[in-house]
């Protein structure tokens, strides 16, 4: 395009937040929320002023937080996660209370120095897909089932 001048990096990093569908989240090593996107406010619930400041215990449940920290913890110490390069399937709540299934990718973000300064996370909802991969599991279950009990042909 002709004429068309880029935006600059901050510009472009803006844009990215507004408009990824995929919710951004990065928290700091206290995991403290310090960027919140507008995909995770669609996911999630929460207005970014609300999760702006707020532990990452906002989309944690209460069940899974020991395990989170401890995983968090180590991968500051160590400078890696065992998660890296994957896609971890869980457990999160929107603000309303509603169970929601999520896949997360996480990053270690680091400074000039390379020392990590943070945690980044992308989300993305995928209650509907593991319902229906749970519904397709049951459905396959009983017609195994049906066929394990069903008397021998002749």
């Amino acid at each position: 395009m002709t004429g068309h001048v880029p935006p600059d990096d901050a510009a472009l990093a803006s844009l990215l937040l507004a408009q990824a569908d995929d919710a951004l989240i990065f928290a700091d090593r206290d995991g403290i929320i310090r960027v919140w996107s507008a995909g995770a406010e669609r996911i999630f619930g929460f207005p970014r002023e609300e999760a702006m400041g707020q532990s990452l215990d906002l989309i944690v449940p209460q069940r899974f937080r020991e395990a989170h920290w401890r995983g968090f913890d180590h991968a500051l110490e160590t400078g890696s996660t065992k998660y890296a390069g994957q896609l971890l399937p869980t457990r999160s709540a929107r603000k309303d209370g509603t169970a929601i299934y999520i896949e997360l990718s996480f990053a270690l973000i680091r400074d000039e120095a390379r020392m990590v300064i943070g945690v980044l996370a992308g989300a993305r909802d995928i209650t509907e897909r593991f319902m229906r991969e749970r519904e397709e599991r049951a459905r396959l279950r009983g017609l195994e089932a049906q066929t394990h009990d069903a008397p021998p042909t002749a």
